[in-house]
C-alpha cells in the first residue's frame, strides 16, 4: 500500500542558516500592497523571479519602472553577501517592455544554488532572490512543485505559499492558466468570488496593456511574488493566457466582431507573456536534469493547434436521439480521425522524437512532457446522468447530457484536450514507443487531480501525473449533486486507462524523480476561500523505470 503521508526527504539546505523563510534578507519587499500601488510606484515594483535553468545558467528577471530608461546591474553569488559574484552583467529596463528586464547569468557550476539582486544606478536593490542550476552527470533525485490554474477571484495562492515554504524543490513549474482573462462577475461570478481578490483591470482583457496589468496584478500577490523569488520556474502557457480555449486561429472566448483580430490578440498576449515571466522566447524546449531525465517543454495552444471539435455543433438540429448518435457515430468514424489536424504541428513533432530518441541513447531513465491537456483517455460515465436535479442550470444539464450520448457514441468527454486529436496523439505515443521512451506527461488544465496508464494498440507507452487547480473549481462545482468518491469511482470504472483521479480538491503535484521510480504526491489544500489554509491530505503515486505502468498499491 503507497503511504498517503508525505515521505520523509532531506530539505534543501537553508543557505543563511536562519533567515532563509523567514522575514530577513529574502523576505524584503513581500508585504502585500494593493496593485496599482506595485503597478504605478517607480523603483523595483515586483520582486525578481529567475527561470530557464540549466547546468549553466539560468534567466534571471525583474521589472524597475522609471520615467526613462534604466541600465541595472546583476549580481550572482553563492553567497548573500555578493562579495565573490559569480556571475553578473547589465540589461535595461525600459517602457517598451512595460519596464521588465530579462538577463541571461551564464558561466555557473552545475546542480548548485545561488543568490541574486538588481541595483539600480541610484544604489537601491531588488529583492534578493534564489535559483538553482540544473545538474549535470550522475543524479540521484530532482524534485518539482508543479502548478496550473490559478484563477486570483476564485481564491487564495495557498498551494504556492505551500510549496515556498515546503523549501524541499529543485524547481518550480507552472502548466498553464497563470492567470485568467475574465473581466470580473464572469469567471467566478460575482457570488462565486472571494472578497479581497480583485482583478486589475477590471475588464476582459484584450490588448496588450490589458494583459500586462492583468500580469502586474497577479505578481503583486505575494504567495505568488515568494515561490518565484526562491525557486527557478520552468513555465508554458495554456489558453487562458491568451482567452479561453485558444487554437492557432482563434478562441472560443474571442470575438472578432467586437475585439479586433486574433492575429493582433494572440501576439499582445505572448508579448506581455514573455516580458512578464522567466522566459525564454522559445516555444518550446528541453532540460537536461543530468543523467536522470530529459523535460520537455511543449507548445499545445497556439503555435499549430486546429480549431477544437464541438459535440453540441455535431449535434445541432437534430431531432431525435437516433439522428444525434448516427451524427456522433458518423463524425467518430470520419472527421475525428483526420490525421491532418494538429496539436504541436510538424516542426514540434520532429523536434520531440528525435530529442526522445536522444535522451534515450543517452541512458537517461526519464523522458517527462512538461504540457498543458491530458493525453490520457476520458470520456463521460454514465451515473453522471442518473437523478439530474430539476434546479441544476441549464448550460450543465446541457454538457453532462450531451457528453453521456457522446461516450455512447464512443467519444471523448474533452474535446479541447489530446482527445480531441487521436491522430496527433497517436503519433506522439508511436514516436515515444520508438525511442524506447520511459514517458511521463505532466498535465495540468482540467483543475482534477488525475493518474492514466497511457497505452496505444495495446502497447504500454507510459504515465500521465494530471495536476489539480491552484484556486479553479473541479468536477465539484459542476456535478454537486453527485457526491465526489461516486463521480470519483465511476470515471475511473468507466475508463480503463484512469486509475485514479479527485474531482473536488485544490492544491498541487510534489514530483520526485529518481533513476528507479517516477512519483507524484499530490497535495490538497483545506481551502483556497481561506488565506493561509494548508495542506491537509496527500495521494503518492509511483511508477518503476521501465514498467510504463502505475504502481497504484
Amino acid at each position: 500500500m503507497i503511504a498517503t503521508e508525505p515521505p520523509a526527504s532531506p530539505r534543501l539546505p537553508a543557505l543563511d542558516r536562519r533567515t532563509l523563510l523567514r522575514s530577513g534578507a529574502l523576505g524584503i519587499g513581500l508585504a502585500a500592497a494593493p496593485t496599482p500601488a506595485f503597478a504605478n510606484a517607480n523603483g523595483f515594483t515586483h520582486g525578481v523571479a529567475s527561470g530557464e535553468p540549466a547546468a549553466n545558467t539560468v534567466l534571471l528577471w525583474t521589472r524597475f519602472r522609471a520615467g526613462h530608461d534604466t541600465a541595472l546591474t546583476f549580481e550572482v553569488s553563492e553567497t548573500m553577501d555578493f562579495r565573490a559574484p559569480s556571475a553578473g552583467g547589465s540589461v535595461t529596463a525600459s517602457a517598451e517592455h512595460d519596464w521588465c528586464c530579462k538577463a541571461q547569468a551564464s558561466g555557473l557550476a552545475p546542480g548548485t544554488w545561488y543568490y541574486y539582486r538588481f541595483v539600480a544606478p541610484d544604489g537601491s536593490a531588488s529583492d534578493i532572490g534564489r535559483t538553482r542550476t540544473l545538474p549535470q552527470g550522475p543524479t540521484q533525485k530532482f524534485r518539482m512543485a508543479v502548478f496550473s490554474c490559478s484563477n486570483i477571484g476564485f481564491g487564495w495562492f495557498n498551494a504556492y505559499a505551500h510549496a515556498a515554504q515546503a523549501n524541499e524543490f529543485d524547481c518550480a513549474m507552472h502548466l498553464g492558466d497563470y492567470f485568467y482573462e475574465y473581466g470580473p462577475g464572469t469567471y467566478p461570478s460575482a457570488g462565486e468570488a472571494v472578497s479581497g481578490r480583485t482583478l486589475d483591470p477590471g475588464h476582459e482583457i484584450v490588448a496588450l496593456a490589458d494583459y500586462r496589468a492583468r500580469y502586474a496584478g497577479y505578481r503583486s500577490d505575494p504567495d505568488l511574488r515568494r515561490l518565484h523569488q526562491l525557486y527557478p520556474m520552468i513555465s508554458g502557457w495554456d489558453d487562458h493566457e491568451s482567452a479561453n480555449d485558444s487554437w492557432q486561429g482563434g478562441a472560443e472566448n474571442h470575438q472578432p466582431d467586437t475585439e479586433g483580430t486574433w492575429s493582433a490578440r494572440k501576439a499582445a498576449a505572448a508579448r506581455a507573456y514573455r516580458e512578464w515571466m522567466p522566459v525564454s522566447d522559445e516555444p518550446w524546449a528541453a532540460y537536461e536534469i543530468g543523467d536522470l531525465a530529459t523535460l520537455f517543454r511543449l507548445e499545445t495552444r497556439l503555435t499549430a493547434r486546429a480549431e477544437q471539435f464541438s459535440i453540441g455543433k455535431i449535434m445541432a438540429g437534430k431531432t431525435s436521439r437516433d439522428d444525434a448518435i448516427a451524427a456522433l457515430v458518423a463524425f467518430r468514424d470520419g472527421a475525428y480521425r483526420d490525421p491532418s489536424r494538429a496539436m504541436l504541428g510538424a516542426a514540434q513533432e520532429s523536434w520531440l522524437a528525435d530529442g526522445l530518441k536522444r535522451s534515450r541513447a543517452g541512458g537517461k531513465a526519464w523522458q517527462v512532457l512538461v504540457q498543458q491537456v491530458l493525453l490520457g483517455k476520458v470520456s463521460t460515465a454514465p451515473q453522471l446522468v442518473e437523478g439530474l436535479p430539476a434546479d441544476l442550470p441549464g448550460y450543465i444539464r446541457q454538457r453532462i447530457l450531451a457528453g453521456a450520448m457522446a461516450s455512447g457514441a464512443g467519444l471523448p468527454l474533452n474535446m479541447d484536450a489530446w482527445d480531441g486529436y487521436p491522430a496527433a496523439r497517436a503519433r506522439l505515443f508511436e514516436a515515444a514507443l520508438a525511442a524506447d521512451a520511459n514517458l511521463v506527461s505532466l498535465a495540468g488544465d482540467t483543475h482534477n487531480a488525475w493518474a492514466f496508464d497511457l497505452e496505444h494498440d495495446g502497447a504500454a507507452v507510459g504515465v500521465e501525473f494530471g495536476g489539480h487547480s491552484v484556486t479553479s473549481p473541479g468536477f465539484e462545482a459542476y456535478v454537486s449533486h453527485i457526491p465526489p468518491a461516486q463521480v470519483e469511482a465511476g470515471t475511473v470504472g468507466h475508463n480503463p486507462e484512469l486509475k485514479w483521479m479527485d474531482g473536488s480538491r485544490r492544491g498541487y503535484m510534489a514530483v520526485e524523480l529518481t533513476p528507479a521510480r517516477a512519483t507524484s504526491e499530490y497535495r490538497f489544500l483545506s481551502s483556497v476561500r481561506e488565506k493561509g489554509a494548508g495542506v491537509v491530505a496527500t495521494k503518492r503515486i509511483t511508477t518503476l523505470a521501465g514498467s510504463r505502468k502505475l504502481d497504484i498499491g
